[in-house]
């Protein structure tokens, strides 16, 4: 009789362990194929040769320029860093928006920038914040405080999410796409998507509301994305495409790693990322829709639109980190106009746009930073008090926490003016109205007073009383 051939043995022969191989070896035992039958049967799943990196990095358009001596600085990172990832193999194309700032080490995809990648999804580009979006409720004329403080009382911000007792109700349509999905399908990912439904995060997450320049109307706009659950898809998606930079292309950067739309993995990520999308957009309508049903007003208009995701044209995949999509090709439910917040003391800019050969379809997502919040809270003079009203005068500004964080304030952001002025001259969107603001709600500094940081600084009053 035959020997059987074992999963070891393809693995000595050099082929990568997969989901393939027990098909294989099953179909190789029962037609008793050896010497070269069998390794003719065996090159269809070869794995191909690793793929080097582009030479050159590839062309991308720089819809930015430095307008001082600290932008300066900033913008040489950011090209610096897109030049490095445009030597990836599966990059086509890419752009840098005028908000752009980096995001991590070299060759990271910064705020701000598009990459087109042929064939592949590349987790790292659109980072753990999976569709970070923001949406508009028109309320009419409801009055601002009313709409400000209901939603107080309804949204919830910092980590974690909410307990038992408020929770809202989980749609029973996503949770048969989570059970239905290869990477959702888990009971911890499934408890968060229940349980931080309705739950905005922290950093720069807000809400805010104001009144339309055009109509007067009240408008209220949430910006945060999936949570807990993108993140765990992030995490999940990761670990897959470096199992394939490991086999198809060694040389790529980690943070560049990425899956073939064509595998079996690559689709069913595909699958995931669009079940996240609906979920974060959920996450955003029970918010709004709760404010509605506390103050019985009517909904008058709302729309929406993500800045942090992959959009789908044909076989071309691009990843947006912090861009703003202005095609409507990109988005399979658009509803309306896209929105480009700035900062809590700036309008929330409401624009259309028409895709050129440098804007790729995509406009700024905001203002972005010049240098990060360590640098920012170093730079700053005088009390916390004293820099947030300075800062936040004449508007009806919130920390959930109840702790001011400066490095969320309008000098934390680049100049609002100068961003307006450059997506006008590289053509990325039309202002059509503003929603000026009124107020808003952010977490604020919650690590400050932090469940931990209590328990810590009462162990160690504890401990020095018994020295």
């Amino acid at each position: 009789m035959k020997t059987q051939i074992t999963g070891h043995d393809l693995i000595t022969l050099g082929f990568r362990q997969g989901k393939w191989m027990k098909e294989a070896i099953e179909h190789i035992n029962t037609n008793e194929l050896d010497g070269e039958a069998m390794l003719d049967y065996l090159e269809q799943f070869k794995s191909p040769d690793p793929m080097d990196l582009h030479t050159d990095a590839v062309a991308f358009s720089i819809n930015i320029k430095a307008e001082n001596e600290l932008e300066i600085d900033n913008v040489s990172k950011v090209v610096n860093s897109m030049e490095t990832l445009m030597k990836t193999p599966t990059v086509v194309d890419g752009a840098v928006m005028p908000d752009a700032c980096p995001a991590g080490p070299n060759g990271t995809i910064p705020v701000g920038g598009v990459a087109v990648a042929k064939n592949a999804i590349h987790p790292g580009m659109h980072s753990a914040d999976i569709c970070c979006s923001v949406m508009l409720t028109d309320f009419g004329k409801a009055d601002p405080k009313s709409i400000l403080d209901a939603a107080h009382e309804n949204t919830h911000f910092g980590p974690g999410g909410r307990d038992r007792d408020t929770q809202f109700r989980f749609p029973k349509e996503l949770l048969e796409a989570f059970e239905a999905n290869y990477f959702l399908n888990d009971g911890n990912m499934i408890q968060a998507a229940r349980a931080h439904l309705g739950t905005q995060g922290d950093g720069n997450h807000f809400l805010f509301v104001g009144t339309s320049k055009k109509t007067g109307n009240t408008m209220l706009v949430t910006h945060h994305g999936s949570r807990g659950p993108g993140a765990r898809l992030y995490t999940k998606g990761m670990k897959v495409a470096e199992r394939f930079r490991k086999e198809l292309s060694p040389e790529t950067l980690k943070q560049n790693a990425w899956i073939p739309f064509d595998a079996e993995e690559g689709q069913a990520y595909w699958e995931a990322l669009q079940t996240m999308r609906d979920w974060t957009k959920a996450n955003h309508e029970v918010i709004h829709d709760s404010v509605a049903e506390k103050l019985d007003v009517a909904i008058e208009d709302r729309y929406w639109n993500e800045h942090n995701f992959v959009f789908k044209d044909g076989d071309l995949f691009y990843h947006a980190k912090g861009a703003t999509p202005l095609d409507a090709k990109f988005m399979p439910d658009i509803t309306g106009p896209r929105l480009i917040p700035l900062n809590m003391s700036e309008p929330v800019l409401i624009v259309e746009g028409k895709t050129t050969k440098s804007n790729l379809g995509f406009a700024p997502h905001g203002a972005g930073r010049n240098v990060s919040r360590t640098q920012h809270r170093k730079s700053k003079t005088g009390t916390t008090m004293e820099i947030f009203n300075e800062e936040t005068k004449g508007l009806d500004v919130r920390f959930f926490s109840k702790e001011i964080d400066i490095t969320e304030l309008p000098s934390a952001y680049k100049n609002a003016e100068a961003v307006r002025n450059q997506m006008d001259e590289f053509g990325l969107g039309e202002v059509i109205d503003e929603v000026m603001p009124y107020g808003c709600i952010m977490a604020g500094d919650w690590q400050k007073n932090a469940p931990w940081k209590i328990r810590g600084e009462k162990k160690r009053q504890r401990n020095k009383s018994k020295s």
